[in-house]
């Protein structure tokens, strides 16, 4: 974990005063959350793989979000993707699952309008066992992240971002996920031209699941590659259907 910045450290104690403020929250002083609050502050955010989206990816993500949908947002963070489906696409109602409770107490002041589930991402959708959201979105942690165990998944093997997909569209009927380059079924973000790739680790998890990943609109991750706090990630947004 990097140390912060002197302007980091001060950017990230104005959030937390706005945080913990009793004033209502104007759209610009939460935007100021979503860009300034550092996750790793006080968190092994690398171990859990928390890494939260940059606003302009988020509001490019939110293209793919239908407009008037229940959402639930899974491994939700402090918001960041459902703050934009929110101020873009007017959902009819947002629910956000986050394990992380400071993460959450943040989320509540970004993401009023939403309702806040303290809990596991991947039980919370075995809990549920029914397609009670139109849409899923996620940012999930990605690779091998210790988890819970899910007995009742097809996929055996051991990203996070997959048993994240399977257990989401248990839910919705819709899902949208960044996922890494190389978990995607296609190369687009940082590439010169679109390429579906025949073969990849992505095929296990087809194979297994039955869930086809298709490409979203042409959104270009790549374009945000060093707005991430701490990592300089390549991905692909990916769109599944059931």
């Amino acid at each position: 974990m990097a140390k912060l910045t002197k302007d980091e450290s001060k950017k990230h104690k104005q959030v937390m005063d706005m945080v913990h403020s009793d004033r209502q929250l104007s759209f610009d002083d939460k935007l100021f959350i979503i860009e300034h609050y550092q996750e790793s502050n006080g968190q092994l955010n690398s171990l859990a793989g928390a890494f939260f989206t940059p606003w302009g990816l988020a509001r490019d993500f939110a293209i793919e979000v239908p407009g008037e949908a229940s959402v639930v947002d899974l491994c939700a963070g402090i918001g960041g993707l459902s703050f934009a489906a929110l101020t873009m696409r007017n959902p009819s109602s947002i629910t956000c699952i986050e394990l992380n409770a400071d993460y959450i107490e943040v989320g509540k002041r970004v993401v009023p309008e939403a309702t806040w589930i303290h809990g596991d991402a991947l039980q919370f959708c075995e809990t549920m066992g029914a397609r009670l959201f139109d849409v899923a979105i996620s940012n999930p942690p990605f690779g091998k992240i210790r988890t819970s165990d899910i007995n009742s998944l097809s996929y055996t093997g051991g990203d996070f971002e997959y048993k994240l997909i399977e257990s989401a569209m248990k839910i919705s009927g819709l899902g949208v996920f960044i996922i890494p380059q190389m978990s995607a079924p296609f190369k687009y973000s940082g590439e010169r031209m679109y390429t579906e790739l025949k073969d990849g680790k992505f095929k296990k998890f087809t194979d297994q699941t039955g869930i086809v990943m298709q490409p979203n609109c042409g959104i270009d991750t790549a374009y945000y590659k060093n707005e991430w706090k701490g990592v300089s990630p390549i991905c692909e947004i990916v769109i599944c259907e059931v």
